[in-house]
């Protein structure tokens, strides 16, 4: 079986960082798995770039874009077809096709011979333009009157509706097998949007447990150059600085620890746009900026008490899997998939989102009580080794393609 996968870029982002542990896991048993992307970092020959945007694409895309469609000028998306790794797949499985780099009129074209899997990473798939609705729910009855054309991704002018009736033509027209969703809370919004006819399954990422695993937490301390007898939390994003990922909440609930608990504090940041938090947060902070390395992460995660997820939406949170399989507990705001993975008293504390309180007494609670710690600590491992193994990760997919096939 050929499984060529479309992706904005390969290794960059949560959604990248999936769908590479997913390729390392179905090599594994023997499938042969490519990519192909806006965007490569890495030079693997499995992975190669996508058609780039034509002359005459680039002309009208500064109509386009200035009348509200920021992808239906890329007529270089429909070249995809003539590309060798596409030409030997068996399956197509799509990915983030948002970003400005893939034209979705072009699904019918490259589905018409290649049945497709498509996997939602967040909500843009069936909205009028956005990658995360918020409070709105226009997107299940068409969109238009867009409340904030400033949502990532953002647009000139409001074409909400006019964007999904095509989206939705796209699909009517296209040879998707099925829709899958990584959490419960993406996959009952797929069920009730223009997707809700496909077959729909949820299939969380997978991660190599014999990597991310519970380390010897003074040894990692030493490693980091960390107080060993202090508390110790942390916090990470692909971008903390990102207002979805909810930097200034925790900031926020940082500055209103007790004193004592303030003055004794360590926060740990790994992501971009960390170095700006310390500056505004009252407490120690130790910035391990953008780590790559499983190896390095697993050692930051061991060496912290808590860690601390206050995004404020989220289709899942990788970084939240990767914590509890190291068996440490998570402080998060009940956003989006989060509670898929933060089990209220399993494996860390759930606050209202935005509820910057709720999210500081949480932090206290846990940091006071090391026994409750452990003990979510270690239901966070066992969770992570029975539900999110790579090889269980991969062989869900594979039965999903067989199927499709």
């Amino acid at each position: 079986m050929k499984v060529l996968r479309i992706n904005t870029s390969d290794i960059v982002g949560g959604a990248a960082i999936a769908i590479s542990r997913l390729h390392q896991g179905l090599i594994s048993k023997g499938i042969d798995s490519k990519f192909l992307v806006q965007l490569s970092q890495t030079t693997s020959s499995a992975v190669k770039l996508l058609p780039r945007a034509k002359w005459v694409d680039l002309q009208v895309g500064r109509l386009t874009r200035n009348l509200g469609f920021n992808e239906i000028h890329l007529t270089s998306t429909f070249d995809t077809v003539k590309h060798p790794f596409y030409q030997e797949a068996d399956i197509l499985h799509l990915h983030n096709l948002h970003g400005g780099y893939f034209n979705y009129l072009a699904l019918p074209a490259l589905t018409q011979e290649k049945p497709a899997i498509l996997t939602l990473h967040d909500m843009w798939a069936f909205t009028g333009h956005c990658a995360y609705s918020f409070e709105c729910d226009r997107w299940q009855i068409g969109c238009g009157h867009c409340p904030d054309l400033k949502t990532y991704p953002a647009i000139k002018r409001d074409q909400t509706k006019w964007e999904w009736k095509l989206k939705q033509w796209a699909y009517q027209h296209s040879n998707l097998k099925a829709v899958v969703t990584t959490s419960q809370w993406m996959m009952e919004r797929a069920q009730q949007s223009m997707l809700g006819h496909l077959p729909i399954y949820r299939i969380p990422p997978g991660l190599d447990t014999s990597c991310y695993q519970p380390l010897n937490k003074s040894q990692c301390r030493e490693l980091l150059g960390l107080p060993l007898h202090q508390p110790v939390v942390m916090a990470a994003a692909d971008r903390l600085s990102d207002p979805r990922k909810g930097g200034a909440l925790m900031v926020q609930a940082l500055n209103t620890l007790p004193p004592s608990l303030q003055s004794e504090l360590v926060l740990i940041t790994m992501g971009y746009g960390a170095e700006k938090l310390a500056e505004s947060v009252a407490v120690k902070v130790f910035n391990l900026g953008f780590l790559s390395g499983d190896r390095l992460k697993a050692i930051a995660y061991s060496a912290a008490d808590l860690f601390l997820f206050p995004t404020c939406a989220e289709n899942f949170g990788l970084v939240a899997q990767e914590s509890i399989a190291c068996g440490t507990p998570v402080v998060a705001f009940a956003a989006g998939g989060v509670p898929d993975i933060v089990r209220p008293k399993i494996t860390g504390l759930l606050a209202e989102v935005e509820n910057v309180t709720q999210f500081r007494d949480a932090i206290v609670q846990l940091l006071e009580d090391r026994a409750t710690r452990e003990r979510m600590g270690q239901a966070g491992r066992a969770i992570a080794q029975a539900e999110y193994s790579l090889d269980l990760y991969a062989q869900r997919y594979i039965d999903l393609y067989q199927q499709a096939l």
